[in-house]
């Protein structure tokens, strides 16, 4: 007899009945792979890569448009600053524009003479090397505009607008 007609021996091929088995190595790179897509769809599914997020930014209704505003003049600031150094006062005068929410201008009204007493007050305080540069306008401006706001509540305020500034 020939090894071929002997019913104990094996495929030579590593075949089994005609089926071919996939080796270790294969399986791997093939499930690896899908596994991976399926981890990356559902964290896109969940953090809304996929357009989900889109369907919601639609549905909200716009911002309002900001109520419409309006330029108050201040009557001018004349005040001498901080002494520094003995000798000379120096002296600041002031010309700024308050914008105003057109609707508290009654309000604000009624509160000019809180807010100019809280304006004399601070700019009291300050020495002429406070108001050197651009750093310290920016300052002084954000400094204005939370004392005005205070001041002036509930009128609602702004900005604050420099027209003419005098450091002597």
């Amino acid at each position: 007899m020939t090894d071929a007609a002997a019913p104990d021996a094996a495929p030579a091929d590593g075949a089994e009945g005609g089926k071919k088995r996939f080796s270790g190595k294969k399986l791997l790179i093939i499930l690896v792979p899908i596994v991976l897509l399926a981890i990356g769809g559902g964290a896109a599914w969940f953090f809304g890569f996929l357009g989900g997020e889109e369907k919601h930014e639609e549905a909200e209704a716009p911002p309002p448009p900001p109520p419409p505003t309006t330029l108050y003049n201040l009557p001018d600031l004349l005040v001498n600053l901080s002494l520094a150094q003995r000798g000379r006062g120096n002296f600041i005068k002031l010309t700024a524009s308050i914008e105003v929410v057109e609707a508290d201008i009654p309000e604000f009204e009624d509160a000019m003479p809180r807010i100019i007493d809280t304006f004399v007050t601070y700019l009291r305080e300050l020495r002429p090397e406070d108001l050197r540069g651009s750093v310290g306008l920016m300052r002084l401006r954000e400094e204005m505009l939370v004392r005005v706001q205070a001041a002036a509540r509930p009128a609602r305020v702004t900005d604050v607008l420099f027209r003419e500034m005098l450091v002597q």
